[in-house]
């Protein structure tokens, strides 16, 4: 039986190679491409895939939070994380939103496929270039308390935040997520509040560091 694959990545020549590697291997099956993380949500919520391959930076709906959503609607559901990021923090954020593996973007076909592989028989897969940051980032944060983004706010403050971070207007998001502009405004004022943050420049600077959005 073929392993049947979400690819998840804004950038369609991205996607084109990832389908051009995959497709070589009689035993794997790209049954969908999403450009989005909104997208990737709505067709794993629509179809069976065996596999989400999502890209981590994606406008909208960023792939953490994408994965995070998938998980909670579709428990057990296989995500391998590819992503240019080369940063622990990344990893940790994808991790705990659900996904079974973080790969680099700049990895050999041959990891790609390892990667594929090992997900697929229940193992974690961790690009060898971050396992080391990893276990001396869980021998130092055993004992500390989680204070992410991601603990700390709430669903809809995450979107919020993203929103404003990405430079949307009020009004957008608004619409956006079918509230009124008030209740954007208030959310905006509670994330100030919560974070001790006190400008659009901070917020944004927060949401960067934490995943939330990218650059």
């Amino acid at each position: 039986m073929k392993t049947r694959i979400l690819i998840a990545d804004d950038h369609k020549i991205m996607r084109d190679g990832l389908k051009s590697i995959l497709e070589k291997h009689p035993d794997i099956e790209v049954a969908g491409e999403a450009s989005s993380g909104e997208s990737a949500l709505n067709l794993a919520l629509e179809s069976a895939f065996d596999l989400i391959i999502m890209d981590i930076s994606m406008p909208g709906l960023n792939g953490i939070e994408a994965a995070k959503r998938i998980i909670e609607n579709i428990p057990g559901q296989k995500i391998l994380a590819l992503s240019m990021h080369d940063d622990r923090g990344f990893l940790i954020k994808m991790l705990k939103a659900g996904a079974c593996g973080y790969i680099l973007k700049d990895c050999a076909s041959d990891e790609l496929i390892g990667a594929i592989r090992a997900v697929m028989k229940n193992a974690l897969y961790i690009s060898p270039a971050l396992v080391d940051d990893v276990v001396r980032d869980y021998v130092n944060m055993a004992s500390n308390t989680d204070i992410s983004a991601f603990s700390i706010l709430t669903h809809r403050e995450r979107e919020v935040l993203q929103g404003l971070s990405e430079g949307r207007s009020v009004k957008e998001i608004a619409y956006d997520l079918n509230v009124s502009v008030k209740t954007i405004e208030t959310f905006r004022h509670k994330l100030e509040e919560k974070l001790n943050l006190h400008s659009i420049a901070e917020l944004t600077k927060y949401a960067i560091r934490e995943g939330i959005t990218s650059l």
